[in-house]
């Protein structure tokens, strides 16, 4: 029962190698992307959605175009196959999230994500367990928006 609460159990600030190297402090921090332009789905889907080799090649087919790093993203376009990502972030599959009513309600992407604009890989941040949502769900009681969002049914469904 403690191995399962513990950073081991949960992946927690685990490097995952992903398909291709994307470094985030390089699209977001340096060039200014808003995480929505790549996330499109996450103002209004329960997922945050993965970008489409395409969204990723309306830029990449004039920047680094023949550079190795993007190598895996061309060969995704050129023979149209997504690129496999792999998950940072998952929730068993009883528990019911969506992104977009915590967006919509104001909830920042870090106070999850932590702050993606500065990892070179992501990780993990928080154990997104249910203790870490209610704590959430509890400090935030004062938003009408998530007032009585503390009960059983809301996440299990």
């Amino acid at each position: 029962m403690v191995y399962i609460r513990t950073g081991y159990a949960s992946g927690q600030d685990d490097p995952i190698a992903q398909p291709v190297e994307f470094d985030h402090r390089h699209h977001v921090r340096d060039n200014g992307i808003d995480c929505v332009y790549c996330h499109t789905t996450v103002e209004t889907d329960a997922f945050a959605g993965i970008p489409s080799t395409e969204r990723c090649m309306g830029c990449h087919a004039q920047v680094w175009p023949d550079s190795p790093e993007t190598a895996p993203l061309r060969a995704s376009w050129e023979h149209h196959e997504p690129i496999r990502w792999k998950r940072i972030n998952a929730l068993p599959d009883h528990v019911y999230f969506h992104h977009g009513v915590h967006v919509q309600a104001g909830i920042a992407c870090d106070r999850c994500h932590g702050n993606v604009r500065d990892m070179p890989r992501v990780v993990r941040v928080h154990d997104l367990s249910m203790t870490f949502c209610l704590d959430c769900h509890r400090d935030t009681q004062r938003s009408r928006a998530i007032t009585h969002l503390t009960t059983c049914t809301t996440c299990h469904r």
